[in-house]
């Protein structure tokens, strides 16, 4: 019952934004502006989705080491599955089916696998804002209108978004400081707790802190940084060429801002992040770069399309050579969701 609740909660937060991204828009001026778009950028942008893909798997291969040496081929297939499952089952299951998914492939713990995906959120987050910092303090007064409220909002919701990441990595150093201190205190809950359930919260707080063992060197954590500025410029490379195909006047330094919008619209739990990604891109484009609504629209449809089809495929593919259907992939979320990521 819960997760029917929580479907049909997806859904309409799904079918509002998709209203609000469709409101007063010329579907065939859209149609004619994808028609024209430029065959060129277009591939372009496209080619750029492959290489976000790669650069994810080698920046979590990284991450990975404390646990074992997981090759890079296992972990790019995880990674797809896991934005495939993302792309179509609600609430960003892949993040707890791609852990699940390189256990099997490299048998470590997805407990501990799966808080490397927390890092790498924080990460995510760090580079994204350093970006918009970027953009705000350097490039926006020659580009936009950088006295409008709406600037204005987007960059105090950056400041603060900076310092929430800043406090995340700070409990993560604190968590991953010394992983059996951490499950001596979790066993001290035997005294509130049943026995079992306190074992098990010793054994799953343990093996959660080994997997921030990154955090632990500042050196690997440096290098682990510096691999999402390339993963991210790299984003932002997709989303400009995009632009460009569809002759949107968005400069390059412009899709750092964009992209602080998408990584908002995203975080609607929607399959594939519908709705709240193209809304937030039709925002971006016609609320600071003066792009009009057919234009904006059109970019926004192909762009999610290039985001979310090539992962897809790809993770749908591996998946499917090791048994693991849609239907397995939904049963896996539901249970992680009901006990966590206790997987050995």
């Amino acid at each position: 019952m819960r997760s029917h609740l929580r479907a049909v909660i997806v859904l309409a937060l799904g079918a509002a934004l998709l209203v609000l991204f469709l409101y007063n828009v010329d579907l065939r001026g859209v149609a004619r502006q994808i028609m024209h778009a430029n065959l060129g950028w277009l591939a372009f942008s496209l080619c750029t989705m492959f290489v976000n893909l790669a650069i994810r798997a080698w920046r979590w291969q990284y991450l990975l080491e404390p646990l074992g040496r997981p090759g890079f081929w296992s972990s790019f297939r995880a990674t797809a599955v896991g934005f495939a499952a993302s792309a179509v089952l609600p609430a960003r299951a892949g993040e707890v089916i791609r852990p699940y998914f390189l256990s099997r492939q490299e048998k470590m713990s997805a407990t501990g696998a799966f808080a490397t995906i927390i890092l790498e959120r924080v990460l995510d987050m760090v580079t994204v804002v350093t970006l918009l910092a970027l953009y705000v303090l350097v490039f926006a007064p020659s580009t936009i209108d950088s006295t409008s409220v709406a600037f204005e909002t987007v960059k105090w919701a950056g400041f603060t978004a900076a310092a929430g990441a800043v406090a995340a990595l700070v409990v993560l150093f604190l968590l991953a400081g010394n992983p059996v201190r951490l499950a001596q205190s979790l066993e001290r809950l035997e005294a509130l707790l049943p026995s079992k359930l306190a074992g098990l919260l010793s054994k799953v707080g343990e093996k959660f802190a080994i997997g921030l063992g990154a955090i632990r060197k500042p050196g690997r954590l440096a290098v682990s940084l510096a691999l999402s500025f390339p993963l991210w410029l790299s984003i932002a490379a997709g989303i400009w060429g995009a632009a460009q195909a569809f002759h949107l006047d968005i400069p390059f330094t412009g899709s750092f801002l964009v992209i602080s919008l998408l990584v908002v619209g995203v975080a609607v739990p929607t399959p594939g992040a519908v709705g709240g990604f193209h809304a937030a891109f039709r925002f971006a484009a016609t609320t600071f770069f003066g792009a009009s609504d057919d234009a904006a629209v059109g970019a926004a449809i192909v762009l999610h399309l290039f985001t979310v089809g090539p992962t897809l495929l790809l993770g749908l593919l591996f998946a499917g050579q090791e048994g693991l259907n849609l239907s397995r992939m939904r049963t896996l979320a539901d249970q992680a969701d009901r006990e966590g990521t206790a997987q050995p």
